[in-house]
């Protein structure tokens, strides 16, 4: 019997995705594991394999469709024997059930304000019929030379086989083992209804016809729009503010750029920014107050053993949070370079997963905007995150003098389930201790 080739989850969040490419046509033959297509996600353009041998009998999506649901039949692969009359009468899978989320979105807030992609129905567990497991036999071998169980694989391929994503999600600790991908930070059931707000009706109803452009959102904007309206309206937020004299950070930031070494055309080999400084000073603060370094998992808290640290980065209709690992032992060069390279891939919509989910706070910064001070919305789950401004100088006493100084105003945004304002306030002195005396938070 044909098999239907439908639109894979390719994470946890994907709703829908473009078809962006197809690397095979019609009659063509393909085994197990061969790249058959490319898809684009609101955050990554990623590739397709075969689950199955056989050949394509009949291309249902076209290259360059927007908007394809998950587990709608984009082709049809037909088996040995099997005639192309047999694609026309193969049965069409039905779409996957939507994610609960708000019906409208309020306005989105500017880049410093943080936000993944609203969580979607879990992949289903690997199905099996008596003791076989669906699985592709890449997937099968990958498994087998990582030691990890292809039945305790959650499987996101078509009718919940289990891809060679899947093995590298479940290698690198991403989705867990005998458990569904992670739930949304906040559900109906937890947090209550989330207000849908004005209508788009409402909203054209209040201006002219012909003094403003109406420019449908895309699918990143969608996605920052439902998660940011969650995480204000279930997540308990509240602010802690405080200023952090930059002078020897600034100063320990021009001798370490002033001793890079530099290429045959004068150019230094790295140049670090403040912001790196900010984010391991950050990283190494939440290993020092554990009992901030938390996420809320609806009737429990989460730990963290490491300090996974996401940076906020703009890009053209949205943003991306992708994640620092154990930011807290590397160096300020290997976080400088990390940063850089996850932005690049970030803006070119080259990440990976696993590279912009989980971690457990976030650092966003405004300061190279001229910035002084904002609040930042929480990154759900995350526990904290923290909103930087600008460095500027500013008049200041001290022991009985009036000097002046580089200072930079920092506000960290708490989830008041998981940390409370005492907690918070330590967390964020450390910090300052930190930033203020750079050496330390090599110590």
């Amino acid at each position: 019997m044909p098999i239907n080739i439908t639109m894979p989850a390719l994470s946890p969040t994907m709703e829908e995705g473009k078809l962006a490419k197809w690397h095979v046509k019609e009659g063509d033959s393909v085994s197990s594991g061969d790249v058959i297509a490319e898809i684009e996600t609101d955050k990554a353009t990623m590739e397709v394999e075969a689950v199955d041998e056989g050949k394509i009998g009949k291309i249902l999506v076209a290259e360059g469709t927007d908007n394809v649901k998950v587990n709608a039949v984009i082709a049809v692969l037909l088996q040995d024997g099997e005639e192309a009359s047999a694609a026309d009468a193969a049965p069409a899978a039905a779409p996957a059930p939507k994610a609960e989320q708000p019906k409208a979105a309020a306005p989105v807030p500017a880049p410093a304000a943080m936000a993944e992609a609203p969580k979607a129905a879990a992949p289903a567990p690997a199905k099996a019929e008596g003791s076989r497991v669906f699985a592709s036999p890449l997937a099968k071998r990958l498994a087998k030379e990582a030691g990890i169980e292809i039945g305790s694989v959650s499987g996101t391929g078509p009718k919940g086989r289990v891809i060679k994503a899947d093995v590298e999600a479940a290698k690198s600790g991403k989705t867990p083992l005998k458990a569904a991908a992670s739930a949304p930070a906040s559900t109906p059931s937890s947090a209550g209804t989330i207000s849908a707000g004005m209508t788009k009706a409402q909203v054209l109803a209040l201006y002219e016809e012909g003094t403003y452009e109406l420019v449908p959102a895309d699918g990143m904007r969608k996605v920052v729009a439902a998660r940011l309206t969650e995480s204000k309206q279930s997540v308990p937020h509240f602010y802690l503010t405080l200023d952090c004299k930059i002078d020897a950070l600034m100063a320990a930031r021009e001798q370490i750029n002033a001793s890079a070494p530099k290429n045959k055309d004068g150019k230094p080999a790295f140049k670090l920014s403040v912001n790196d400084f900010v984010m391991k000073a950050w990283a190494v603060a939440l290993q020092r107050v554990p009992m901030a370094n938390a996420t809320w998992a609806g009737d429990a808290i989460l730990y963290h053993k490491r300090s996974d640290v996401a940076v906020a980065v703009s890009v053209p209709g949205g943003l991306f949070t992708p994640v620092v690992r154990s930011a807290d032992t590397k160096t300020l060069r290997e976080i400088s370079d990390a940063v850089k390279d996850l932005a690049t891939r970030a803006k070119n919509k080259k990440l990976a997963p696993q590279e912009y989910q989980g971690g457990s706070s976030s650092v966003s910064n405004l300061g190279m905007f001229g910035i002084k001070t904002f609040s930042a919305v929480i990154n759900p789950p995350h526990g904290t995150i923290l909103a930087v401004g600008a460095g500027a100088e500013r008049v200041y006493p001290e022991n009985g003098q009036i000097k002046i100084g580089q200072f930079m105003t920092v506000t960290l945004s708490c989830d008041h389930r998981a940390v409370d304002g005492a907690l918070g306030a330590e967390l964020l002195g450390v910090f300052k201790s930190l930033i203020e005396n750079p050496v330390m938070m090599l110590a």
